[in-house]
């Protein structure tokens, strides 16, 4: 047997040892998707394959593609007069809230826009990436953050068409329910404790932070708590 062709067969064993590995590796891969997928995005997981009408595979797809782009992001530590100066521009929010509740929003929705990109997130001018990079790393908290968006899109659509106001008191209910919800991303963006938000293994949940929502919520004023009166 010639030199040349025992090289070719040594070749071909190799390849083909190379492609029974490679296969194992994707099957291993499929197998172990769903459970760490879920466990990596929290309730993102649920809500994207919901998006999907229940179509795993696709939503799963998804999500990967968004854990290869963003998986290796680093959030950027705030001091403490970084911290403070948000924590100090949130709790204005808070309080603009109780007289104009459209506006309070839209400022929320700025300043967690802004909080994501000095944390190292891609800017507010691109929120869908900034989203998708966001809920890599707090797929638990990220659907408040949507959810004022949109109301601060919609606010912004109905003073443009003129309809002012507050939307009646449902409108103003749905307003501090989107602003009080949006509130846990912004805990864990202004954390000192890194990974805070992390899901310990085997479960889709954050670990609590030591004062768990109920210090979250003693910093909102106490309107953000109430319905208003029905006027007469």
């Amino acid at each position: 047997m010639s030199t040349g062709l025992i090289i070719l067969l040594i070749v071909i064993a190799a390849v083909v040892v190379l492609g029974a590995a490679t296969a194992l590796v994707v099957r291993g891969r499929g197998r172990r998707g769903g459970p760490s997928l879920q466990r990596r995005f929290g309730p993102e997981y649920d809500r994207t394959v919901a998006l999907y009408d229940g179509d795993t595979q696709a939503a799963e797809r998804e999500l990967t593609e968004r854990l290869e782009r963003h998986g290796d992001l680093r959030e950027r530590p705030l001091d403490g007069a970084e911290r403070q100066r948000y924590t100090d521009r949130w709790t204005a929010v808070q309080e603009h809230f109780v007289d104009s509740p459209r506006e309070a929003v839209a400022e929320a929705d700025r300043l967690l826009g802004e909080l994501a990109a000095a944390r190292g997130y891609p800017d507010g001018g691109r929120y869908d990436e900034q989203l998708a990079a966001l809920s890599v790393h707090h797929g638990d908290h990220v659907e408040g953050y949507r959810r004022l968006h949109r109301a601060a899109r919609a606010g912004a659509g109905d003073a443009a068409g003129g309809t002012g106001g507050t939307g009646g008191t449902g409108g103003t209910e749905e307003l501090r329910s989107a602003l009080l919800e949006a509130r846990a991303l912004f805990d864990d963006l202004t954390s000192s404790e890194p990974g805070r938000h992390r899901a310990p293994a085997g479960t889709g949940r954050p670990t609590p932070p030591p004062a768990s929502r109920s210090h979250a919520r003693s910093h909102a004023p106490w309107a953000l708590h109430r319905s208003r009166p029905k006027e007469s």
